[in-house]
């Protein structure tokens, strides 16, 4: 099992008032100039939410929620700090409750 660390906020917030997207397309930049292997991923309207250790956090979060799941815990507690208003938190996958840590309840348009 893998630990996967996130950081959790409304849609309206990561994705159209904060320039997250620069933020995770230097980072994907700088990642392949490293040859390092890409350990985050931007998950909108994330599956793990619906799991019954996460009724609280799903309650915090205005919908519908995007996260920013990451292996490396250092990468989301400088989000933490860059964001402010988030949520984080840890979770393993894959598990009975969450068998995959990527997955997505949102629909392609």
């Amino acid at each position: 099992m893998q630990i996967y660390h996130y950081v959790l906020a409304s849609k309206r917030f990561l994705l159209q008032e904060e320039p997250i997207h620069e933020v995770l397309k230097e980072r994907t930049r700088n990642y392949h100039e490293q040859e390092k292997q890409i350990d985050f991923w931007l998950v909108e309207q994330p599956a793990f939410l619906e799991t019954p250790q996460f009724k609280e956090q799903k309650a915090k979060c205005p919908q519908p929620a995007v996260a920013i799941i990451s292996t490396n815990p250092q990468f989301i507690t400088w989000l933490k700090l860059r964001l402010e208003y988030v949520i984080t938190g840890e979770f393993q996958a894959p598990s009975e409750a969450i068998p995959d840590a990527l997955a997505s309840l949102a629909t392609v348009s």
